[in-house]
């Protein structure tokens, strides 16, 4: 039996295990993306899952939930190795809890896939790509995660980098968040969103009702599948139903994160790219000022 039937074969073996025959029969049809030299038979397993077409995943399972050391955000599969969130998710904190230009370690930080109150999976990152500025949320504050692992099969979803957010185009985020009032617990949810009232450079701003955990989220323009935004700030009381003044970070801004991040996941080193500016695409650099949070 040649290699690459034996490989199959114990795939097949695997698949049936987990989806039944016609999920095995799927597989064997199709080609790996990804080659891989695991260093254990637990490794093994684990790749072998994750290298299966997510069969019984929906469209919405492109929202996950990006869990970090000190914080939990949100974030959109946008290709089956890349995560967009918030940058301010991804950074050191110091001891009153105040943001700090450092990223966090990669593998510090999880990737848990599932929409309801139990991931049914997760993957880990090997990498962060953020802009200088950001930290603190506001302008800046977008960040693509390379995975560990391609998730072969998965929804993804588009970011609008081509085309800019208009005032009164209508808006509306989607997060893993829950406030203290919320009736149930994390699970991913659609936000009241409404018409985007301003926009600078580099945030687009609008009423939302947006809870703790929401940030990183998608902005979605309504009526369409396209990312135009993450959540990033907002004025938020205890009741999940309140739309409340939030700033959302521009995508389009920022298109050579999403070049970089394809760059690296695709195995240029991070040191090889020219370094990240805190400039608009298209726009020339301006005064930055203070922003809290």
């Amino acid at each position: 039996m040649r290699r690459g039937a034996r490989a199959a074969s114990k795939v097949c073996v695997l698949a049936t295990v987990l989806a039944g025959a016609s999920g095995c029969q799927m597989m064997q049809g199709s080609k790996a993306k990804i080659a891989v030299r695991p260093s254990s038979q637990e490794e093994l397993a684990d790749v072998r899952v994750l290298e299966q077409p997510f069969v019984l995943a929906v469209p919405e399972d492109a929202i996950v939930r990006v869990v970090g050391p000190t914080m939990t955000c949100t974030g959109t599969l946008i290709d089956d190795d890349l995560i967009l969130t918030a940058h301010h998710c991804l950074v050191e904190r110091g001891p009153y809890g105040e943001f700090s230009k450092q990223l966090i370690d990669p593998a510090s930080v999880r990737i848990e896939l599932g929409g309801d109150y139990f991931a049914w999976g997760e993957v880990g990152v090997r990498h962060i790509v953020a802009p200088p500025c950001g930290e603190g949320g506001g302008a800046g504050d977008v960040s693509v995660l390379v995975l560990k692992r391609k998730l072969i099969g998965m929804s993804t979803m588009t970011p609008r980098l081509e085309a800019p957010p208009r005032v009164g185009e209508e808006a509306y985020p989607v997060g893993f968040g829950r406030c203290a009032l919320s009736p149930d617990a994390i699970r991913r949810k659609g936000r009241d969103g409404g018409p985007i009232r301003a926009l600078s450079g580099e945030t687009l701003h609008m009423d939302a009702s947006v809870c703790p955990g929401d940030s990183g989220g998608p902005v979605f323009a309504k009526g369409s599948r396209e990312i135009i935004g993450v959540v990033s700030l907002s004025a938020m009381d205890h009741d999940e139903t309140t739309r409340g003044p939030s700033v959302m970070a521009r995508l389009d801004s920022y298109r050579l994160v999403f070049a970089h991040a394809r760059l690296v996941a695709d195995g240029l080193a991070p040191n090889e790219l020219p370094p990240l500016e805190c400039t608009p695409a298209g726009l020339p650099p301006q005064p930055r000022e203070g922003r809290g949070r």
